[in-house]
């Protein structure tokens, strides 16, 4: 059993253009931008994650996808999951990263996203 990540970016505006959707054309292009991500996240990302779980004998969980955190997210206002306004670090995945400070993870709360694929 492995608890993974995946959803938070496509959720709560984590990738570079999420910034530059938001940069182009306000909340209206980047709620499109998460809506695109979010629809296309189980063909692309999901089916190819599992199986690798499974061939290290492992069974995925994705909490950020969970129904009920997914509904959440998608009632709540765009200003309230980020801000554009604010650098890399500190505003994509912005209600993530203030739950992380208030957890106790100062120093993880306010790392720039890296790929790893990336290095």
């Amino acid at each position: 059993l492995g608890g993974y990540g995946m959803g938070a970016d496509e959720t709560l505006g984590g990738y570079g253009r999420h910034r530059k959707a938001y940069e182009q054309g306000g909340w209206l292009r980047l709620k499109e931008e998460l809506e695109m991500d979010q629809g296309r996240l189980w063909e692309r990302n999901l089916g190819r994650d599992d199986r690798l779980c499974s061939d290290h004998g492992r069974e995925a969980r994705f909490p950020f996808l969970d129904a009920h955190v997914v509904k959440f997210l998608q009632q709540t206002p765009l200003q309230d999951i980020c801000d554009f306004d604010l650098p890399p670090g500190k505003g994509d995945k912005r209600i993530l990263r203030l739950i992380a400070s208030r957890l106790g993870m100062d120093h993880a709360s306010g790392l720039v996203k890296r790929a790893i694929q990336f290095g």
